[in-house]
């Protein structure tokens, strides 16, 4: 978007809610105290049911104390809370949203942005009643979280009510790991670094690993996890996007539609996996009760009050990409809760040496080279390559796998870790898209994983249990060493 007025105003629906609290909420007082939001901006909070104002700013002056208590300054706190305000809004009210145009007052020297933290279910509703109160003007913003429906049949249909009232060019959706700091890294690696771009393909990489490994289980969204489950939770955004940043074409520009052409792109070449390929390029699994952080924690259906459930909290894929620079090259996708640890991460591992000069001298084995880039908990990129190692022993050369460390916190020591939401946020803010998901983005997912939930359907394949703090079902495990790989744990 170019040419745009400044925004004066972020209403936030469902601004009382979890999200709101913990990311959305913090992220924005946060930016505020970095000076990042214009003086007169405001913050209006809606929400089906929602405390007046004055109650509103104690609540989330309440939340900040928790979220980011190391940041709370009272100066910043005093300009902040002047910004906030409440007002309570039903989307299937028209009536509400005139008192929604109330309390926003005049815009016409500057524009709104819409952020909606609530069900997808309610995305065309709040659009439709944005419009009829005239709140809707070209240059408005719209931001949407994700997942955006449960299938490409149900995110066309939210879609489409939503793009009846804004233009592509105004819907921002979010996927929050695009935020992250060392996501965006990734981009610098490859892109700003002579060194890597040339490797990057099937001749030098051998295999590539995606795992984002959650020690939690559904914590008391059992319902909602039920009809979902991991692929369509985690797999259909998360782990998409971040394949696609690994895997796309380098593109022409940092443009929003430069980057998210090319990310488009690796979706259309994924090969798809029916019913034929289900059982030996997926695993399904479901955790039993075990031990995680060393307590004793219930299985998922014991968490579910004992109802039967075929829904799966483990999902393991092996995938290809079939195009020139990726032919033959497998990507494993790794999601689960339950698991021994929290981490999301990207492993790279490159192909061996064709021939050692020092096979008759050392005492290790050759390792081929490893790239690892962690996203959380802490967020650091290891190169793994070999070195000698110091001293004199008198028979030859002794080499020892070594981390190359090129983590950005030791650099940046004094720069502070950011709530990926801020970047997200700011972004929306100045209308910058190239960190949101685009409409064929979303859809080429859904299409994929649509197939994949098709072949599951059709051969009745089955959940596998795995003890709480286990990495799944042993299937996955053979997914990976069945093609001579192994998991990197």
């Amino acid at each position: 978007m170019t040419d745009l007025p400044p925004f004066c105003t972020l209403v936030l629906f469902g601004g009382n809610g979890d999200l709101a609290s913990r990311m959305l909420l913090p992220s924005l007082y946060l930016l505020d105290r970095d000076g990042l939001l214009e003086d007169g901006v405001r913050i209006i909070a809606s929400a089906r049911s929602i405390d007046e104002t004055e109650d509103f700013r104690k609540s989330v002056y309440g939340k900040l104390q928790t979220f980011v208590p190391e940041d709370l300054d009272d100066t910043v706190w005093d300009r902040f809370h002047k910004r906030l305000s409440s007002v309570k809004v039903d989307a299937s009210q028209n009536t509400d949203f005139e008192r929604l145009k109330d309390e926003i007052g005049d815009t016409s020297s500057c524009d709104l942005v819409f952020y909606y933290s609530t069900s997808p279910k309610l995305y065309g509703a709040l659009s439709q009643g944005l419009k009829s109160a005239g709140l809707v003007t070209p240059h408005s913003r719209v931001v949407m979280e994700k997942p955006i429906g449960t299938d490409l049949v149900s995110s066309e249909v939210i879609n489409e009510e939503v793009g009846a009232v804004f233009d592509e060019e105004q819907i921002f959706r979010v996927d929050h790991y695009l935020g992250k700091e060392t996501v965006q890294n990734l981009l610098a690696l490859r892109f700003a670094n002579v060194m890597f771009e040339p490797l990057w393909n099937r001749s030098v990489i051998d295999h590539v690993q995606i795992t984002i490994a959650e020690t939690v289980g559904v914590e008391g969204r059992w319902s909602y996890y039920n009809d979902a489950g991991a692929l369509r939770d985690m797999v259909q955004n998360h782990m998409l996007q971040l394949l696609c940043l690994v895997a796309m074409e380098p593109p022409s520009s940092m443009d929003s539609d430069a980057v998210r052409d090319e990310k488009v792109k690796v979706l259309r070449a994924l090969r798809p996996i029916t019913a034929n390929e289900v059982f030996s390029e997926t695993v399904r699994g479901q955790y039993a009760a075990g031990a995680s952080l060393g307590k004793p924690v219930p299985g998922y259906l014991e968490e579910g009050e004992g109802a039967a459930s075929t829904t799966e909290t483990f999902v393991a894929l092996r995938c290809a990409i079939d195009n020139w620079r990726w032919k033959g090259v497998p990507f494993y996708l790794r999601t689960g809760k339950r698991m021994p640890q929290r981490h999301t991460e990207i492993y790279i591992q490159f192909r061996e040496l064709p021939h050692s000069i020092f096979a008759a001298d050392t005492s290790t084995a050759l390792k081929p080279n490893r790239l690892v880039i962690r996203l959380q908990p802490e967020e650091e990129i290891r190169m793994m390559v070999m070195n000698k190692v110091p001293g004199l022993t008198g028979d030859g050369v002794h080499l020892q796998q070594v981390p190359l460390n090129l983590s950005w916190s030791d650099t940046f020591q004094s720069q502070r870790r950011r709530i990926a939401y801020e970047r997200l946020i700011l972004d929306a803010l100045k209308g910058n898209k190239t960190l949101f998901v685009r409409r064929d983005e979303v859809a080429e997912a859904w299409s994929w994983v649509d197939g994949i939930i098709d072949g599951w359907k059709e051969t009745k394949m089955d959940v596998q249990p795995y003890v709480a703090g286990s990495w799944g079902p042993t299937s996955a495990i053979a997914l990976a060493e069945r093609h001579g790989h192994s998991w990197h744990e």
